[in-house]
């Protein structure tokens, strides 16, 4: 029984030794120039400018909650469009209670200003 599992262990130990042999090589032939600009830290455009243990805006993380949520909303709305005719009008009355609940809390966020980037 143990025979049948040969191919995918030989497989790993292949797929690793290669993968750790690209990153030798990389590591030894490739070039190695290190400056101050390539040592500085570097994000989004411009150096870091404060502790990265820094507080964010509660805003950022409402938005990402908010992208999150419909981005949720798409995963369950297309595999619904591919079953639509097959579930009647039931499932059509199912998708309008499920889409209109995301509509009021989508009208709530917006009245409560979390959409509004100062």
């Amino acid at each position: 029984m143990l025979a049948e599992y040969l191919p995918t262990l030989l497989f790993l130990f292949v797929a690793t030794g290669i993968g750790i042999a690209l990153i030798v090589i990389g590591n030894v032939l490739g070039p190695n120039r290190p400056t101050a600009e390539k040592l500085s830290p570097y994000e989004c455009g411009f150096p870091a400018f404060e502790d990265s243990r820094m507080q964010f805006d509660i805003r950022y993380y409402l938005i990402a909650i908010q992208f999150i949520v419909f981005d949720l909303e798409i995963i369950f709305i297309i595999p619904w469009a591919t079953v639509f005719r097959q579930l009647g009008v039931l499932g059509l009355i199912e998708m309008g209670i499920f889409v209109g609940m995301l509509l009021l809390g989508f009208i709530y966020v917006w009245k409560k200003g979390a959409l509004e980037w100062e």
